[in-house]
Formats: structure tokens, C-alpha cells, sequence
């Protein structure tokens, strides 16, 4: 095997003893060649990281907020025995839904029925003498013309006249007090709803001293929902609307409910009270929603997931979770390919997350192409083969 001079130089070169050779021999006339130019020490560049990118526009958001709220009954009504007396029936299904005005209970009307006819008699007795006074005052002052009568039989007469006509207005009074008494022996509901459990059976005598609790009656369509705001939470909101960064709903906010099986209720109700102090004891803020529940699925007592519409961030980006990453200090930052392909890391500020993405009001501008996939092999400053391309909407509502 004969080898070309500039590679005899390089193998002496190399061995630096000719006795070397033919040991050297056993290589390829290629392979020692490949060894001994002056460019076989250079590193090739590292090819371009492939990655997925998301090209992102401002727009408007839906800010919500999640809580654990409660079921409250809208209107909540004690069905009460207002007079004394022996209760003898119960006229209502319990567990049933009720008309407001309707009957629900009966206590022995006979005595408040004997007293309802004493008082008339006492009126009819007054009346009459009140006719017989007032015929004897107007003779009285017929004949006082004539100096048939003194002036102090007048009198008297003129004064039994005002009395018994006053008689006549008391025993009125006491009529209507006996048949206000009687009307209240039919116990019925103060407001329409779901009538519950009998508190007291058949037989006994209630009303005794104090008013007998017979049953409640819950209104629950519509249905409150009470939950608590952290406070601290409220004067984030406010810093934020100060600052033109969002819009507050307001006083009718949205309000969603997810039943505790997690399925969606599928009415929305608004938010009916927000509290004007915080809590001490919790630091928080009670407020209650309103919701409809015309088919009677949602029930006092129930925990429900509450979300709350707060706001709407304006000008602010949404950025897939994948995409947010940290530093050592804890600060948000993406990645991002600019226009030569150049993989760039831009710090963020973000405010809370809208369904699966980050909200993100500050450090990102319009047509940003923010990495999702192939992190790991990016490298600021290195350079970036996109494969995939998504676009964010240019507004969410």
C-alpha cells in the first residue's frame, strides 16, 4: 500500500518514529486523513430547537372567582297558633307546596265562635240604648224652648247621649276583636312555598301564654346562595379597577352554581347582597346570590360551587398554563420566537387564570409567538424551528 506524501508527513508527524508504520498502515488512506486537516477540531452548530408556538392578541376577559357557598331558603315563614286552644286537625300534606292564604291547621273554634256572638249582643244592647238616649236628648232640646225642662235634665241627657254612643263604638271594637279571635282558630300560611313537618299533634292545646310553633313554611324559587369573600381578594379588585387594568361587574354580578355531584346548574342567578364590613373573626365579606329554581332541585342546606363573574381584564393576553414558567426567585416568564427565529425570554405579570390558560397583563406584546412545546430544548438566544402555529382570538368575551 503506497500512501501520498502530505500522508507519510502526517503519520511520521504523528508517531514520530518510522518503525511505527507499518502498524499505521492498517488505516485507511480516508481516516488518516480525516485526523490530520486542521479543521477537525470544530464543533458543527446545534440545529434549531423544534417547537410549537402560540401567536397571542389582546382582548377582553371574564374574570370569575370560586367559592363554597350555601343553600338558603328566599323567604322562611313560622306558622304559629295565635290564640289558645285545643288544636283538632291538620288540613295540609307535609312536605307538600302550599298557597299563601291557604289552611294548614284548625284549633276548636266553639269558644272563640260563643264569644264572637256575646260581643254582638253587647253591640245590639248598645245600640239600642244609644237610640233611646238619643230620642230623650232631642226631646230634651225641643222642649227647652218652651222652659219645659231644665237646663240640667238637658245635660244629663245630651251627656248619656255621647255615652252611649260611645258604648255602642267600644262594643264594635270588641265584635271584630271576638271574630279576629274566631278567624284565627283556621291557622294558615303566611306565604306560599314548601309547608313542612307537623311540630305539634292532634289534641294538644297550644297557644298557651307565648305563640305555638305548628310548622314552617320555605319559599324556594327563587333560592339564596351565601358565600364569603376574602377580603383581602376585594382590595386586589379595587387596585385593579383603579388602575383601568379590569371593569367590575357590579352590584348584578353573574353568579353559576355546580351542584356537589359536579354538574353544572344550568340557571344563572346574579348577586342580590354584598355585606358593607368584614367579618373580624374570618376576614372576609358575606355575600348572597340569587338563583331561580323553578323545578325545586336546589334545596336550604345544600353546599354548592359557586363562580362568580368579578370583572372584565382589559387588554390582557391569555397564555396556555404549559407556556408560564419560573425563575429561581418565583417571577413568571415565557419564551418567545421573534421574528429571526431567535428564542427570546420576557418576564410577565399575571392575574389569575380564565379556564386552561394564564391571564397575563404585562410583559407580552401584540403578535407574540410564546412557546408551549419543545421548552426544554429552547435556549434563550439559540434559534427555533416552529412547527405548529395557533393564534389566540383577538377578543374573549
Amino acid at each position: 500500500m503506497r500512501l501520498s506524501r502530505s500522508v507519510k508527513k502526517c503519520v511520521y508527524g504523528r508517531a514520530g518514529n518510522a518503525r511505527l508504520l507499518p502498524l499505521l498502515l492498517l488505516a485507511t488512506d480516508a481516516a488518516l486523513l480525516s485526523g490530520c486537516g486542521t479543521g477537525g477540531n470544530k464543533k458543527a452548530a446545534p440545529a434549531p430547537a423544534v417547537v410549537s408556538v402560540v401567536r397571542v392578541h389582546p382582548q377582553q376577559v371574564t374574570l370569575t372567582e370560586q367559592y363554597v357557598g350555601r343553600l338558603s331558603a328566599y323567604r322562611e315563614a313560622n306558622v304559629l297558633a295565635r290564640v289558645a286552644g285545643v288544636l283538632l286537625k291538620r288540613r295540609y300534606t307535609e312536605g307538600a307546596e302550599v298557597q299563601a292564604g291557604q289552611p294548614l291547621f284548625e284549633i276548636d273554634p266553639a269558644p272563640y265562635q260563643a264569644a264572637l256572638d256575646a260581643a254582638l249582643a253587647t253591640l245590639a244592647q248598645a245600640r239600642a240604648n244609644a237610640a233611646n238616649a238619643a230620642v230623650t236628648a232631642q226631646r230634651d232640646r225641643v222642649l227647652i224652648r218652651d222652659h219645659l225642662v231644665s237646663e240640667s235634665q238637658l245635660d244629663n241627657d245630651q251627656a248619656a247621649e255621647r255615652s252611649t254612643a260611645a258604648l255602642v263604638k267600644q262594643a264594635a271594637a270588641n265584635v271584630e276583636t271576638a271574630r279576629i279571635n274566631l278567624a284565627y282558630t283556621d291557622v294558615t300560611s303566611p306565604i306560599a312555598g314548601i309547608a313542612g313537618e307537623q311540630q305539634v299533634t292532634e289534641g294538644a292545646l297550644v297557644g298557651q301564654g307565648t305563640p305555638t310553633l305548628l310548622t314552617t313554611v320555605d319559599q324556594i324559587n327563587p333560592i339564596y346562595v351565601n358565600f364569603n369573600e376574602p377580603a383581602a381578594q376585594q382590595e386586589q379588585l379595587t387596585a385593579q379597577m383603579q388602575a383601568g387594568r379590569i371593569k367590575l361587574a357590579g352590584a348584578q354580578a353573574p353568579v353559576q352554581l355546580t351542584l356537589p355531584d359536579g354538574t353544572p346548574y344550568g340557571r344563572p342567578g346574579a348577586l342580590d347582597f354584598r355585606a358593607a364590613s368584614v367579618d373580624p373573626t374570618t376576614g372576609t365579606i358575606a355575600l348572597r346570590g340569587v338563583i331561580p329554581n323553578p323545578e325545586g332541585h336546589l334545596l336550604p342546606g345544600m353546599f354548592v360551587n359557586v363562580r362568580l363573574t368579578v370583572g372584565t381584564a382589559v387588554q390582557v393576553f391569555l397564555v396556555p398554563q404549559a407556556a408560564i414558567q419560573r425563575d429561581a426567585t418565583g417571577d413568571a416568564y415565557v419564551l418567545t420566537v421573534n421574528g429571526s427565529d431567535t428564542v427570546e425570554k420576557k418576564p410577565v405579570a399575571t392575574e389569575g387564570t380564565s379556564g386552561a390558560d394564564w391571564i397575563v397583563w404585562r410583559g407580552l406584546a401584540n403578535g407574540d409567538r410564546v412557546i408551549v412545546s419543545g421548552i426544554q430544548s429552547a435556549r434563550p438566544g439559540g434559534k427555533a424551528a416552529v412547527q405548529v402555529e395557533h393564534s389566540t382570538p383577538t377578543v374573549r368575551r
